[in-house]
């Protein structure tokens, strides 16, 4: 008898925490400008892909979000110019757990105009911000109680780039750690090259690395970047060309194997591509192309090469997909199109790649990022 009541607590208790690993915290960045006020925290049951809405918080174009390693903390850029002499600003917040609740800790300057991006390093220790306009990043420190000190890293790009419509001057679009927290790479839409640097988690400091950029195709744009998880390959989106460039990667060097447009067969539109992730499983490569096309573009990894092959195009079913991600179990992609006011939820089948519309939505003001904190 007591064999068998401890069996069923034992069932019980795995029930309970298999269902509350399909509970997660959907942390939405977005644009200001239309009926948005800020970051909304929404609650995600990748049972059935469904999310209910749970708080949110007033900030001015918190275009980029970050989660500290330890979902304690969240960081957000506040996409603006200089105002009165002020320049852009990351925001940061503490996240409790219980309430979904976003608490204010402080603002620090970005360093520049316009910060785009934001990302703390493995330690979450420190956070590296990305200025569009000014093309520039900088390092900041995070405090013991999660909040932000004054930067002490800034690094400002130069040079200028062959669109004289788009690339007159530097514009810093991503600073992405690199996943052993040994480099920061840096795509640079200005200048077509990602600049590579050596971080240093114990100081903060940024030097540059022994290969210190990869350089792209003139006038092509490099935006985001993500790694394989294998961390043998790395993939770069470009913006104005509408391509993926795929590279080998080892010990912070990057090396161009292949590039791959992301738009369909015969659309000659301007791709305006955006993001672009590879699935947890280290199968599929999604990239997003906004202006016309608004569509995702889905490639098959060889898993010996890390090259792409094409395997279709899925409609995001909304316009201007900035940004997507991956739920935390990798059984749904969500895409935040931001200029139809939606967050459009696909069911991944990971056998093939392709993509299922749930029709589950999430109405929120131009979305454009997204970010996960897990429940428990």
């Amino acid at each position: 008898m007591k064999r068998k009541f401890l069996l069923s607590v034992f069932l019980f208790l795995c029930g309970v925490t298999a269902r509350a690993q399909q509970q997660s915290y959907l942390i939405t960045g977005t644009y200001t400008s239309g009926k948005s006020e800020g970051i909304y925290v929404y609650q995600f049951n990748s049972n059935d892909g469904s999310a209910k809405a749970v708080s949110s918080v007033k900030i001015s174009n918190p275009s980029f979000v970050a989660v500290s390693p330890n979902e304690k903390f969240v960081y957000s850029v506040e996409e603006d110019a200089a105002k009165n002499g002020k320049e852009g600003e990351i925001t940061a917040f503490s996240f409790n757990k219980e309430t979904g609740k976003l608490s204010l800790l402080n603002r620090q300057p970005s360093a520049g105009d316009h910060p785009c991006y934001v990302s703390t390093d493995k330690t979450g220790r420190w956070v590296a911000a990305g200025n569009y306009t000014s093309g520039s990043l900088s390092i900041l420190p995070v405090q013991a109680d999660g909040s932000l000190g004054v930067a002490t890293t800034v690094v400002k790009h130069e040079g200028s780039g062959f669109n004289k419509a788009r690339q007159v001057s530097p514009h810093v679009h991503c600073t992405f750690f690199s996943p052993d927290n040994l480099f920061l790479f840096v795509p640079d839409l200005g200048i077509d090259k990602v600049m590579i640097y050596a971080f240093d988690e114990t100081t903060g400091k940024l030097t540059a690395a022994k290969q210190p950029f990869a350089e792209l195709v003139p006038g092509s744009g490099p935006r985001h970047i993500s790694f394989h998880p294998s961390n043998k390959y790395a993939y770069l989106m470009q913006e104005l060309s509408g391509t993926v460039t795929t590279f080998k990667y080892k010990k912070g060097k990057l090396k161009s194997r292949q590039i791959i447009s992301s738009m369909p067969a015969g659309d000659t539109s301007f791709a305006g591509s955006a993001d672009i992730h590879v699935s947890p499983d280290g199968k599929f490569l999604y990239a997003s192309n906004r202006a016309e096309s608004n569509t995702i573009a889905i490639f098959s990894i060889n898993q010996k090469n890390g090259k792409l092959s094409l395997i279709s195009h899925q409609s995001t079913l909304g316009k201007t997909p900035r940004n997507f991600n991956f739920d935390p179990t990798g059984n749904f992609l969500l895409v935040a199109n931001q200029n139809s006011d939606a967050i459009v939820i696909f069911k991944i089948d990971k056998q093939t790649g392709l993509l299922t519309d749930t029709n589950n939505r999430i109405d929120v003001g131009k979305p454009v990022c997204l970010k996960w904190i897990s429940m428990y």
